[in-house]
């Protein structure tokens, strides 16, 4: 039986991130980065495709009686009471915020320290690493070093170092360590990577490098400028976002995981291990309203390098470091998450033409310019490149903000979208001084936005519709007042916020668009079956009703999404109304950045 995806919490260090349960069990872990293949990958299969399990003896799986994060940080702290005792297990990983940082521990380093808080507790740690997903077993060795030695554990480019204060031995091709520890006394473990044709790696100070994570954790916490009454959820949300940050490039991958269903035993299972433009756009402007310019800029700069010269062939995705082939496979041999297959790896999406990208990007190239973030000629020249770009493009159909894999056509927030393109572009050039092309953009702007009200408006329902010519609602059409395409009072506004509650609502949450309920029939999305709640669009309804005056309903919707967040404040991409758990890959950043939206504008 799968653990919950709830269950897990999330520690990284900007290059990678790995899941661990509420049992103490590491279940997912790529290496070195993101979107590496995974050397723990029980999440998607069993405990032989990979896992570190760390736990009282004689109790494997039992739950922690408490967890938390220490403070204001990715150090994930979770708590046993046993009749012998109690202990503490601290996890974390080793923050590597700098690409120039060439220290000795600048290699991925996972670290564990069992901790006594009173009488003698057994403890039981049990390593499997499998590297390529689960597939393969690796060589294990032993090598002096320490106390106890060292152990390696190699397969083809990988290497995976285990270090630790408890004597460690072999059986069932896993690497154990049986030990107690009373109260006061602590037990230590690391593991590293690196690739295996280097030499050994520095053996690491886990008491050193447990500090260096606390305090740069905290140090970035404490940056954040927003004082409002959820600062404890918009805290911990941006710490997430932060988390999903690559570090090196400046890219921000949409989740950890890949395949983690949208509904359990479905086929909905898509590998999120990627920047996409339009969510790493939103969470650029998330950091940005919050006082972080620093990932702005590096953001900026990453987009720079991945869009190129060539605005014709913007990707919605690329890789961490702006990789353009992310082609799709899948993985037979992982039974996949509660039996929900196929298992995915890369993306067939990265092919697809979303116009409404372009809004996005240059809606925060804006931003950050607005912010203070300093002129920057390279964003300048991209911005104009996309307007040439969309001036045309504009009016195609393409496969809109929720990737559908079926025939294009004109969906209504694809053209809400270019119109914020031109918008945004009109009052930039306006800032900076020039005309040219102003007036240009400005026909532009006007004739998308007379199209829209024309062709994506149903005056008989009094909302907007999901694409042209259509009677399907869309959840994305809540973005319309918050992009500022029409104001808050317009009537048409509140009757599409009805029209969707009405109609995409579940329990008070919301749908993304209309699904079968048959899981064997194909929607109009392509893809057979349905899907659960999702936690981004209920949000934007929890937005859209704050801006219509609607406070007291608001506040109401955004305190029960809240509740939905696990006892560590994390969310994945969607909620199961049926079944009342968590659903889609996890910890996911488009459900935390429409969290901070709202709870600023509900502050």
């Amino acid at each position: 039986m799968s653990v919950l995806i709830e269950d897990y919490g999330l520690i990284g260090d900007m290059r990678t991130a790995a899941l661990v349960g509420r049992d103490g069990a590491v279940d997912w872990l790529c290496l070195p980065r993101f979107d590496s293949p995974a050397a723990f990958a029980a999440l998607l299969g069993t405990d032989e495709h990979g896992s570190w399990t760390m736990g009282p003896a004689g109790a494997p799986g039992r739950p922690a009686t408490r967890r938390r994060y220490r403070g204001d940080t990715l150090v994930l702290e979770s708590e046993w009471d046993l009749p012998e005792g109690s202990v503490r297990v601290v996890d974390f990983m080793v923050p590597r915020d700098s690409v120039t940082d060439r220290s000795e521990d600048t290699a991925p380093c996972l670290v564990r320290i069992v901790r006594g808080l009173s009488g003698r507790v057994p403890m039981t740690s049990v390593l499997r690493a499998r590297f390529s997903y689960g597939r393969v077993v690796p060589w294990v060795q032993r090598h002096a070093g320490g106390t106890h030695g060292r152990v390696a554990a190699v397969a083809g480019p990988d290497a995976l170092w285990l270090d630790g204060d408890a004597a460690t031995y072999g059986g069932d091709l896993s690497t154990r360590a049986d030990f107690t520890v009373e109260a006061g006394e602590q037990v230590a473990f690391t593991l590293s990577w690196q690739p295996s044709h280097l030499p050994a790696p520095p053996r690491p100070d886990a008491a050193r490098l447990l500090e260096r994570a606390e305090r740069f954790w905290s140090a970035w916490s404490a940056a954040c400028t927003y004082q409002g009454p959820w600062r404890e959820a918009v805290i911990r949300s941006l710490l997430v976002l932060k988390a999903l940050t690559y570090a090196p490039t400046g890219g921000i991958v949409a989740a950890p995981t890949t395949s983690l269903p949208e509904v359990l035993g479905g086929v909905r299972n898509w590998d999120y291990r990627y920047t996409w433009l339009r969510d790493a756009s939103m969470t650029l402007t998330a950091l940005l309203r919050t006082g972080y310019r620093q990932e702005a800029r590096r953001w900026r700069d990453w987009l720079l390098r991945a869009a190129a010269g060539d605005a014709q062939n913007l990707q919605i995705m690329y890789g961490v470091a702006g990789e353009r082939e992310l082609p799709e496979a899948e993985l037979p041999w992982l039974p996949g998450y509660a039996r929900s297959t196929p298992v995915r790896i890369g993306n067939a999406a990265a092919e697809q033409l979303q116009l409404d990208v372009y809004g996005e990007v240059v809606d925060a190239l804006c931003l950050a310019q607005r912010s203070g973030l300093e002129q920057d000629d390279g964003s300048h020249l991209l911005q104009m490149k996309l307007m040439n770009y969309l001036e045309t493009a504009w009016r195609e159909p393409d496969e809109g903000i929720w990737e559908v894999r079926g025939p294009r056509r004109h969906f209504t927030h694809s053209k809400v979208m270019s119109w914020v393109a031109a918008d945004r572009t009109v009052r930039r050039l306006r800032d900076l001084g020039a005309d040219g092309p102003v007036r240009r953009w400005i026909a532009l702007r006007d004739e998308i936005h007379r199209e829209v009200c024309a062709k994506g408006y149903d005056p008989v329902r009094n909302t907007f519709t999901q694409s042209y010519g259509s009677r399907d609602l869309d959840a994305s059409l809540l973005l319309i007042p918050q992009v500022g395409f029409l104001p808050p009072d317009d009537p048409r506004v509140a009757g599409t916020v009805e029209a969707v509650r009405r109609e995409l609502c579940e329990d008070g949450l919301v749908r993304r668009y209309p699904v079968p309920a048959d899981e064997g029939t194909v929607g109009g999305d392509g893809l057979p079956g349905s899907e659960g709640a999702f936690l981004a669009c209920s949000f934007w309804l929890a937005h859209d009703l704050a801006l219509i005056g609607r406070t007291g309903e608001a506040k109401e919707l955004f305190e029960r999404l809240l509740s939905l967040r696990n006892d560590l404040g994390l969310l994945a991409e969607e909620w199961d109304p049926v079944n009342a758990r968590q659903v889609g890959n996890f910890p996911q950043a488009f459900s935390h950045v429409p969290l901070i939206d709202t709870a600023l504008r509900l502050s």
